[in-house]
């Protein structure tokens, strides 16, 4: 670990300059790039009965704002949670250098991933588009493999016995409440 007193050890505002450089490149492409291909492949391949069993209505609208808004919230909320407690941006090519098992941490072991795929599943509603659905179903799976084959053994790898304890004690999805 860099010491804070280290020339090496990264200042508030580098920090906070790559969080947001990292946070609106690769929201971009996740929430809008990604769901619009899905939305126009969809359209291709979806008959149009499905499109008109998902058309939305105000009430759809409405609930796939909400879904949206409250993922992509708790979304900013968590990886802003990783900057500041684990003193590193939140991405794997570039991560915290502090263990984080604090706040949103304590309910469940991927936060992140998991408001993601919620916030895509309100893009999925608000539109009434099957091809946004798919990627979110898609998602599910594909998350689950990143972390046990990728973030987890890193995480082992960086953190040992720490770690492997926190995985005993905290849930991979369904978040649950900490025990004391």
């Amino acid at each position: 670990m860099v010491s804070p007193d280290s020339p090496d050890h990264p200042t508030h505002a580098w920090l906070a300059t790559k969080m947001v450089v990292y946070t609106v490149a690769f929201l971009a492409f996740i929430l809008m790039a990604v769901p619009y291909c899905f939305h126009q492949l969809g359209s291709l391949v979806y008959p149009d009965s499905i499109h008109d069993w998902l058309a939305p209505g105000l009430i759809q609208k409405v609930l796939g704002v909400a879904i949206f808004v409250v993922g992509l919230v708790g979304y900013l909320i968590c990886s802003l949670w990783l900057v500041i407690v684990g003193e590193g941006p939140f991405v794997e090519f570039d991560p915290p250098t502090r263990f984080v098992a604090t706040g949103p941490y304590r309910w469940t072991r991927n936060p992140v991933a998991a408001l993601l795929i919620f916030t895509i599943l309100g893009e999925a509603i608000y539109f009434g588009s099957a091809g946004i659905l798919t990627l979110c179903i898609l998602g599910l799976p594909l998350a689950h493999m990143q972390v046990k084959l990728v973030e987890e053994p890193r995480l082992k790898e960086r953190f040992g016995q720490e770690y492997v304890e926190y995985c005993r004690q905290v849930p991979r999805w369904l978040p649950r409440r900490p025990q004391p």
